[in-house]
């Protein structure tokens, strides 16, 4: 009986949005957004359980495009949204990549660490933390409820471009999938954040043992574990089958389109630089979670009367030059925000949690955004940039993530049209 709603679910839809500005300035070509919606294959929930699926060859436009933005939720059978409490979203990513033509596909259970060249190259972003580590383009999690991923015009990430695909490759997508089943859960907050006695793990997903030290984390979370539940209270959770519903906005490739490139930072990230230089040659270390330790409050790290505030750094030599056009943190449940930095201490970007309501009350159910006027924020190549990741210290947090979005342009769009046309005073799109 579900077969003809699995395949509804499962057809993409298509639309066409006219981006219509307030005058020609803003759209001189009056661009046309296109949009399409798919759903990842399903995969089956029961109480306490985790999946991690990685999704090869998904479904994404095949064309020369700009990527406008890149939207996900998980959704049941029927098409509604699951509730944070009862399935947490503990991260996903979108990962672009060139698989030979006599290649065979991954299977789902293939980490992108084990896929291996010449038949799979990695098409990284533009970000520092080095190969297989922090390599896609849009990576999030539960925030994913309300945030804005949309860049203004005339920007967007070019993807599709034929000179840039290898001989005898094809340019494929994969989504990887975190997920937490967290009905009935003993401890809802410890589920969540892995901590390793509610999983009973000793060793990871490789069978690597743990060191004593590891209380929390990816590591013990990983495809299949199950955390501690107690359903004895009479309630029915029956098994599920879920989606990932996401959602593509691009333009078609054409000259007024001005690329972006993507860099994702990482507060944990040990950066070394190998000589005194300012040249590229840098060594970086992004261990991707780390844990935050409950303490007292005091006059030197107080946020407020109730909360105390842990503080985490990281300050890198950037790439390239470039303009800010967006940014945005992923941060976990505890987090308190987090702030970009220039060399000089000026503010880049600052993004903050928004907090869920109701029976997600609690939750990180977004992250406010930054959408600087248009060349307003230069960042020079060779400059020392700070990020820092900010947390509630009330409590002990494991594996928490303090992960930094920033999508930069070489040249800006000159326009007599203020920015605000386009991005609404609450950080979301006014289309």
């Amino acid at each position: 009986m579900w077969l003809p709603l699995v395949l509804v679910m499962m057809t993409m839809i298509s639309c066409l949005e006219a981006v219509v500005g307030t005058n020609n300035n803003n759209n001189p070509m009056n661009m046309v957004i296109k949009t399409q919606t798919f759903s990842s294959p399903s995969f089956t929930m029961t109480p306490g359980l985790v999946i991690e699926k990685y999704f090869y060859d998904i479904n994404f436009p095949k064309s020369h495009i700009a990527i406008k933005s890149f939207d996900v939720e998980v959704v049941d059978e029927s098409g509604n949204q699951i509730p944070l409490p009862q399935t947490y979203l503990h991260h996903w990513a979108l990962v672009r990549y060139y698989q030979h033509k006599n290649a065979t596909n991954p299977t789902i259970n293939t980490v992108y660490s084990e896929l291996q060249e010449p038949n799979f190259i990695i098409a990284s972003n533009n970000g520092v933390c080095g190969r297989n580590v922090l390599t896609a383009y849009y990576a999030m999690g539960s925030e994913s409820r309300k945030l804005s991923t949309f860049l203004p015009h005339p920007y967007g990430i070019e993807v599709g471009n034929p000179k840039e695909i290898p001989a005898d490759y094809e340019e494929r997508w994969s989504l990887n999938v975190h997920a937490i089943d967290t009905r009935g859960a003993e401890n809802k907050l410890g589920c969540i954040e892995c901590h390793c006695h509610l999983y009973n793990i000793t060793k990871d997903r490789f069978g690597r043992p743990l060191t004593e030290d590891y209380k929390g984390g990816l590591r013990c979370c990983y495809d299949k574990t199950k955390c501690r539940v107690n359903v004895s209270d009479g309630e029915d959770f029956k098994e599920r089958n879920l989606f990932v519903r996401y959602r593509v906005r691009w333009v078609d490739w054409n000259d007024f389109v001005i690329p972006v490139k993507v860099y994702l930072l990482d507060v944990t990230d040990t950066w070394k630089p190998l000589s005194d230089s300012k040249e590229a040659s840098q060594q970086h270390n992004c261990l991707i979670e780390y844990d935050v330790e409950a303490e007292s409050c005091s006059h030197t790290n107080k946020v407020d009367d109730d909360k105390c505030n842990a503080v985490k750094k990281s300050k890198i030599m950037f790439p390239s030059s470039g303009y800010l056009i967006y940014g945005v943190a992923h941060q976990h449940i505890g987090a308190t925000g987090a702030t970009f930095y220039g060399e000089d201490g000026r503010v880049l970007c600052s993004s903050s949690p928004i907090h869920g309501k109701g029976n997600e009350e609690g939750y990180v159910t977004g992250m406010t955004t930054c959408y600087p006027q248009p060349g307003s924020m230069k960042i020079k190549k060779g400059e020392m940039v700070t990020f820092v990741s900010n947390y509630s210290s009330t409590m002990t947090h494991r594996g928490v993530m303090g992960i930094f979005h920033i999508f930069v342009a070489d040249k800006i769009f000159k326009s007599s049209s203020p920015l605000s046309e386009e991005v609404g005073n609450n950080n979301t799109i006014v289309m």
